[in-house]
């Protein structure tokens, strides 16, 4: 089903207060909220947490290893358009896992989106999603994803519904992208085009910040409401960044930080007991390409935010970016597998129990360990 936006939306158009879950009066195993943030496109992770401490690093990226990210622990450094986040990990309340994805290990986005949200081993392995499944084995719960149309993710038997809101349109950064080239021959625009770019103002992003930072703010307002859900899903597109990666990470980090920065703000009353987890299908290729971005690759990066996060620290098995280190010798090799990441949060923040996990919610998943040690 679907949500009615009447009673959550002002004369305005502006989200309100939420005093009334539709799906009425939910379980009462805990109070703990869980929010997946599904960036599609396959992130950077060596752009979003570079890893200055590995001396292949700049020799891989050049000119593309991003200036002024600020230090973290461990040889990390953090995208200066991650400001709050940098706040939340000196708060302990910020986790990065490094090296992770899901056990596919090709470069489709399709197939790889696919096999994260239905949590098999495959692509096709199922028809519903991971966190459908887990609402389903905590029974009574409720979730909400934040969609025009239901994601794989939050397809089942499970209690599930959508809210679209009103977001604002903006430019999607492909298409950007497959401009740049066209503009870049004409002598009037070029110029114009480049810095348009360099600047975030080509996006013409209506409202607070973006389409990401209004959806996780609707999120938080529909899970922090007394009787709302305690499970949420929120996704994003446009981080498949084969060129021109410098000008369209920079936006869409900062985006993404005041994302989290709006999901903290409006989950006031729910922060401490909040876990926010922020995926992608994939990683990207260990050297820069010759358009300015990277290609397709497997090793990812995950990030933990939120009051219950055991944060301000790297989580995660660094592999190392030598040429005999990389994955196939071009991708960041993926020491973890998603699915342990997930049953980690899930048995130590809901307190899903580990039969379930590994028989119904992660099928056949009893060779994969659930990560410890990621919530309070």
């Amino acid at each position: 089903m679907k949500l009615s936006r009447r009673g959550f939306l002002g004369a305005a158009g502006a989200l309100t207060a939420l005093t009334l879950w539709p799906g009425g009066a939910r379980a009462t195993q805990g109070d703990a909220r869980l929010l997946v943030v599904l960036l599609r496109g396959g992130v950077d992770g060596l752009h979003v947490l570079a890893p200055n401490g590995d001396a292949n690093y700049r020799r891989l990226r050049g000119a593309l290893a991003p200036e002024d990210a600020t230090p973290l622990a461990e040889g990390f450094a953090l995208h200066p358009s991650l400001g709050f986040a940098r706040e939340l990990y000196a708060q302990r309340q910020l986790l990065p896992v490094v090296a992770i994805a899901p056990p596919y290990r090709q470069r489709s986005h399709f197939e790889a989106q696919d096999c994260l949200e239905n949590g098999t081993a495959s692509a096709s392995g199922a028809s519903s999603g991971w966190l459908n499944r887990c609402v389903a084995a905590l029974r009574g719960e409720e979730a909400l994803a934040i969609s025009a149309v239901m994601p794989l993710i939050m397809r089942g038997t499970g209690a599930a519904t959508t809210w679209s809101p009103p977001l604002p349109d903006e430019v999607n950064p492909i298409l950007l992208q497959r401009l740049q080239p066209l503009y870049a021959a004409d002598r009037e625009l070029g110029e114009a085009f480049q810095r348009a770019l360099q600047t975030g103002d080509a996006t013409m992003a209506a409202g607070a910040g973006g389409r990401l930072p209004n959806a996780m703010r609707a999120a938080a307002k529909f899970m922090s409401a007394g009787d709302g859900p305690r499970i949420g899903f929120v996704e994003d597109s446009g981080w498949d960044t084969h060129s021109n990666q410098a000008a369209v990470l920079k936006r869409k980090l900062g985006e993404l930080d005041a994302g989290l920065r709006a999901f903290e703000e409006a989950a006031k009353g729910v922060w401490n007991r909040s876990v926010v987890v922020v995926v992608s299908e994939f990683g990207r290729t260990a050297a820069a390409n010759g358009t300015g971005g990277t290609d397709h690759g497997t090793g990812g990066l995950a990030l933990l935010a939120g009051g219950s996060v055991r944060g301000g620290r790297v989580a995660g098995d660094w592999p190392g970016l030598a040429p005999s280190q990389l994955n196939e010798g071009r991708d960041l090799r993926a020491t973890s597998d998603l699915r342990g990441l997930f049953k980690g949060v899930l048995a130590g923040h809901l307190h899903v129990a580990e039969a379930a996990l590994e028989t119904s919610v992660f099928p056949e998943s009893r060779d994969v360990p659930a990560m410890t040690g990621l919530v309070a």
